[in-house]
């Protein structure tokens, strides 16, 4: 293992940066930029069962660091994606991708990562239980511990590949939904997922968005999503994805001494193609800075 490189349920991670769903296609569109392949990972787009149109447009704001979204998990369903967008990232990516995968039913949940579960490249299932843009599935499942642990269970009972499921900061008790996912059989935790927000045009005196809210990500909310990632990682066994807000190796390093095994990148990709590359380049100078010889020697290295 090198200096950089991280173990993710099983897994071995060449450096522990994996850009987040949503905010990196299916991978291959960023191939245009530079090699992927020096990601430890990356989260491709949320995929459901069927495909979805998502929400009605204006749903992308800017707002004081950061952006909100309502997307609404616009995506061509999981056949097409199996069919058409694997092939052209198995073409450029030679890594197991991570599979996030989200549903309006514990039905759909099941179907879907079972579909993903044969596909070679797919190493992990980030089973999304948090999106906030969308009505009737998401965020519904993964505010109660109880109906979180129901799509658990569901999953693992369909795959054997390691399910890390992707939690909603919009609770108040994380850990509390963290502990039921783990006790269901969850193989890691990924968290956060956007914070609700909303912000109104004063011209037009209307939200800013058609969806009226939506998912406020970006600088932001990294201390919100440090505490969240410290309260969590913590309080449960099984790894930690850490995420929101990240945009440097610096906060790379502030993650992983709260608790992540890992770090995913978001809204940075979007401002930035290149963001996520110039943190994994970044890395060795800041671990040299602060007298790290390797990562996974500070992974909770905040008591």
């Amino acid at each position: 293992m090198g200096r950089l490189s991280v173990n993710l349920c099983g897994i071995e991670l060449d450096n522990p940066v994996i850009p987040a769903s949503g905010t990196f296609g299916y991978g291959y569109e960023f191939a245009a930029f530079y090699d992927i392949n020096c990601l430890g990972t990356f989260s491709f787009k949320g995929t459901t069962k069927d495909p979805r149109f998502g929400n009605p447009t204006p749903r992308i704001a800017e707002c004081t660091a950061g952006m909100i979204n309502a997307v609404g998990l616009q995506n061509p369903g999981v056949d097409k994606v199996i069919a058409e967008e694997l092939p052209k990232l198995q073409a450029v990516f030679h890594k197991p991708v991570m599979a996030n995968v989200s549903g309006f039913a514990v039905e759909d949940y099941a179907e879907t990562c079972a579909k993903l579960d044969k596909q070679p490249l797919v190493g992990w299932l980030e089973v999304n239980v948090s999106c906030p843009n969308v009505h009737g599935g998401g965020m519904s499942f993964g505010v109660q511990p109880d109906a979180a642990a129901q799509v658990v269970r569901a999953v693992k009972a369909v795959t054997a590949k390691p399910v890390i499921v992707k939690l909603s900061p919009n609770v108040t008790d994380i850990v509390a939904i963290a502990k039921a996912c783990e006790d269901a059989g969850a193989d890691g935790i990924s968290l956060i997922n956007t914070l609700l927000g909303m912000r109104i045009d004063l011209k037009t005196r209307k939200p800013v968005i058609a969806n009226t809210m939506g998912g406020f990500s970006g600088p932001a909310v990294f201390p919100v999503a440090v505490r969240m990632v410290y309260q969590v990682a913590h309080a449960v066994e099984i790894p930690v994805v850490g995420m929101g807000g990240v945009s440097s190796a610096e906060d790379v390093i502030e993650m992983m001494l709260a608790g992540a095994t890992a770090v995913e990148v978001g809204t940075a990709n979007l401002i930035d193609p290149y963001a996520s590359k110039k943190i994994i380049d970044d890395l060795p100078r800041v671990m040299d800075t602060y007298r790290i010889e390797n990562l996974t020697d500070i992974i909770k290295g905040v008591r």
